[in-house]
């Protein structure tokens, strides 16, 4: 077995008891925040409770239905003992029925997931291919009127929340009384067909991504950009640096060969950091554009207390977060010559 392939099962060992203490955490949230699922699922009288499959007659009180609804999902149970049932079906990938209409929580969440990693996906490589080159450019720039100007941008759209943006480009770009440069939410048109070409399919979900794209991003790639400025102009200061230019190589070469391959070393660390306030940024921008992800829908599952469908999505979302920890570490050991498998292992 290679040191990398070593490397790699250590650090998957590592993230299983990191996705324990993950789905304590957020169990516990859950559990102790305010509001009673039964109590908001009975909240239009007893049709609530009978919706839960669970008979009632007319001289039963609304307590009583309450109390058997949550002996049926468990409610009843001591925290400890609800998660370990939690967590016994989750060796199982059995998430369970959602409180809030029943079905079975797999069937919710299995279209919502691919729709927030390609969002995601697409905006982390907006994040990189807008951040290398600005911060290349601020770097080999320095001190110039382009370099000042990328600053000061990068710092406002960094300070710009991303719920106000959204909010902003809802209203006066995206119809209303003002323009409509693009559409106000959903992943296809009205009017979509499936009889059309490909490449219209494309255009129209195109369309309909642009705008959440950038604004999921904007944050990412202006602090990411700041980040590549100060790793450049860091490493343009070292010896081995003013070593190759002594030799004639062209600054080009300087720049693209030996600048550039040492500076992207802390831009892979960051993507550990970067994947949490993407996912974590879903949740607004699809909750306003309408996007049926996972945001949205845990949006909708924490507002009506729907533990069995928050827990999934949670799941997921911490699976994807601790898988793009894993990549980090992967790639820093590949772009980084000064890690040295054998003898981390001795």
């Amino acid at each position: 077995m290679s040191s990398l392939s070593s490397y790699a099962i250590q650090r998957l060992l590592l993230l299983i008891p990191t996705f324990l203490g993950i789905t304590l955490i957020g169990f516990l949230i859950m559990r102790l925040a305010p509001g009673d699922p039964a109590e908001l699922r009975a909240a239009g009288g007893l049709a609530g409770a009978a919706g839960a499959g669970i008979s009632l007659d007319k001289q039963v009180s609304i307590d009583v239905a309450l109390a058997q609804w949550r002996k049926q999902y468990g409610l009843d149970q001591p925290l400890h003992v609800q998660y370990m049932i939690w967590l016994k079906s989750l060796v199982t990938l059995d998430f369970g029925e959602s409180f809030k209409d029943n079905q079975p929580v797999w069937t919710k969440i299995a279209d919502r997931v691919p729709v927030t990693i390609n969002l995601n996906v697409l905006s982390l490589l907006v994040v990189y291919l807008v951040a290398i080159p600005l911060g290349v450019y601020s770097a080999t720039h320095r001190n110039t009127a382009g370099d000042q100007l990328t600053t000061v941008g990068a710092f406002v759209l960094f300070a710009v929340p991303t719920v106000w943006a959204a909010t902003m480009a809802l209203v006066f770009i995206c119809g209303g009384d003002f323009l409509y440069l693009f559409p106000p939410g959903g992943l296809i048109s009205v009017d979509y067909n499936a009889n059309w070409p490909w490449w219209k399919k494309l255009q129209d979900q195109a369309w309909h991504l642009f705008l959440p794209v950038v604004l999921l991003s904007y944050g990412g790639f202006a602090g990411l950009s700041r980040y590549m400025r100060a790793s450049m102009l860091e490493v343009l200061g070292q010896d081995f640096v003013q070593v190759a230019r002594a030799k004639g190589l062209r600054e080009r070469v300087v720049i693209m060969k030996h600048v550039m391959r040492n500076s992207l070393i802390p831009l892979v660390t960051m993507l550990a950091a970067l994947l949490p306030a993407l996912i974590g940024g879903s949740v607004i921008i699809e909750t306003i554009f309408s996007i049926p992800g996972m945001g949205q829908l845990g949006y909708e599952s924490v507002r009506a207390r729907d533990y069995p469908t928050v827990m999934a999505l949670y799941s997921v979302s911490a699976v994807l977060t601790l898988i793009g920890i894993l990549l980090s570490d992967l790639l820093l050991s590949v772009v980084d010559p000064r890690i040295a498998f054998g003898r981390r292992q001795s």
